[in-house]
């Protein structure tokens, strides 16, 4: 029998890989995980975890070192621009045995999910290891790296035999054009600037999604008290106006008395983008993660979706190389994911319509959320989008699929001094107000 150099090759040490790899390893199997970066991204991107990525960290034997980075119950509130909230998903239930929705800090996670990999004697992670090759035998793959030095100078090449490889290093992925897929979709030109605090000065863990017709912007509560704002930039507005601590403080003291006060962290600007790869299998090669789609930001599933592929992906590559299933197994990889995915794009495509309205588009919106509110079917519907899941069923409890009643905040202070304090009492209905930026 071959005796290959490892049982699957993981191309790129992102979250998708690293768990990729993880659940590889508890199942007994080699993975070898090659990253061309010389060490893990070290700013956030994802924020948003959810209970049935959680599942799968607790199968990776890692959610009680993760959950440290963590801060459960995240409310999501979509507000208008005078402070209205149109919608709440405040999910109670707890199908998969964990609270639905968690923040996180990705750096602090993607270094546990890295260090988890030191339990298995049979899967490495390398470093400067850039793929530049993939060759396909049909009993196994061949790939080639490109070693690099810290200044990414090519230092030498190596190859990797393995039963299987998968791609899972993101958008620009190397693999996903071997593979000859199409990436097909949007990338809207909307760009927005991220700024990321530390001492979070409004101190709840809550989300609100702004849909402000002026700027559209969203605020995130995270762990370790930091605080994310995302703001939309107009299309007069170059990228480099970022730049100017001028221009951002204009963006931030509608939210904070003192913008200047602020210990940034991180800031950069990005594009939305809504793409899948037309198929996520070429033979013994795979694509997973933001390498087989780019997700919108807005419902928090781009993260989310990708550890969906890795858990989807994981136990049957597995089953293959354990001899309980045959290949045939695999193409149902791409049949369950990308489908699922496709459909993700297009609800969150929907909720950034919905955030982005112009002044006529949005006066139409927010009437048309205050007769939801009086009928409890529509008003479930709606709120579904905020979880990823609309449609109900008739007679569906909206929290099944993260609408719940809106919770008044328990921060203490001023609540008229932040664009989303206090919601006022609202007798149970989702339509309330909160104070509007200034």
């Amino acid at each position: 029998m071959t005796t290959f150099d490892t049982d699957v090759v993981v191309i790129g040490a992102g979250p998708v890989g690293l768990t990729l790899a993880n659940l590889i390893g508890v199942r007994g199997h080699r993975a070898t995980v090659l990253e061309a970066r010389h060490e893990l991204i070290d700013y956030p991107r994802g924020v948003g975890l959810d209970d049935e990525s959680i599942r799968t960290l607790h199968t990776a034997g890692l959610w009680d070192r993760i959950q440290p980075f963590t801060v459960p119950h995240h409310v999501v509130r979509l507000v208008n621009g005078t402070g209205q909230v149109l919608a709440t998903n405040n999910p109670k239930t707890q199908e998969f045995g964990y609270p639905r929705k968690h923040g996180f800090v990705q750096p602090l996670v993607d270094k546990e999910l890295a260090a988890g990999l030191d339990r298995f004697p049979d899967t490495e992670l390398r470093f400067s290891h850039k793929v530049v090759g993939l060759e396909d035998r049909r009993d196994h793959v061949v790939v080639t790296a490109q070693r690099l030095d810290a200044k990414g100078e090519v230092t030498g090449t190596v190859t990797v035999t393995a039963r299987y490889a998968v791609g899972c290093e993101g958008g620009s992925s190397f693999t996903r054009k071997w593979m000859g897929a199409q990436f097909e979709g949007k990338s809207p030109s909307t760009r927005w600037v991220v700024v990321d605090v530390a001492n979070d000065p409004i101190g709840t863990p809550s989300v609100y999604l702004g849909a402000d017709p002026r700027r559209p912007y969203v605020s995130i509560g995270l762990p370790q008290g930091i605080r994310r704002w995302e703001f939309m930039l107009h299309n007069d507005e170059p990228t480099e106006l970022c730049d100017d601590p001028a221009f951002m403080h204009s963006l931030l003291k509608r939210h904070v008395p003192d913008p200047s006060a602020l210990k940034v962290i991180n800031q950069r600007t990005f594009t939305h983008h809504g793409r899948v790869a037309s198929d996520f299998r070429k033979g013994r090669v795979f694509l997973a993660g933001d390498a087989a789609h780019l997700m919108p930001v807005w419902l928090g599933q781009g993260w989310n979706s990708g550890i969906r592929d890795a858990t989807n992906l994981a136990w049957k590559l597995s089953a293959v190389l354990a001899g309980d299933a045959t290949d045939a197994l695999l193409d149902t990889y791409t049949e369950e994911r990308r489908k699922h995915t496709s459909d993700m794009i297009d609800v969150n495509m929907a909720a950034g319509t919905v955030m982005k309205m112009g002044r006529f588009g949005s006066t139409v919106r927010d009437a048309a959320a205050s007769a939801l509110n009086l009928v409890p079917k529509w008003k479930s519907y709606f709120t579904g989008f905020l979880r990823g899941c609309p449609g109900l069923q008739a007679g569906e409890e909206s929290d099944s699929c993260g609408a719940g009643q809106g919770q008044p905040d328990r921060r203490q202070g001023d609540p008229a001094s932040t664009p989303h304090g206090r919601d006022a009492a609202h007798n149970g209905q989702e339509l309330s107000t909160v104070s509007p930026p200034r």
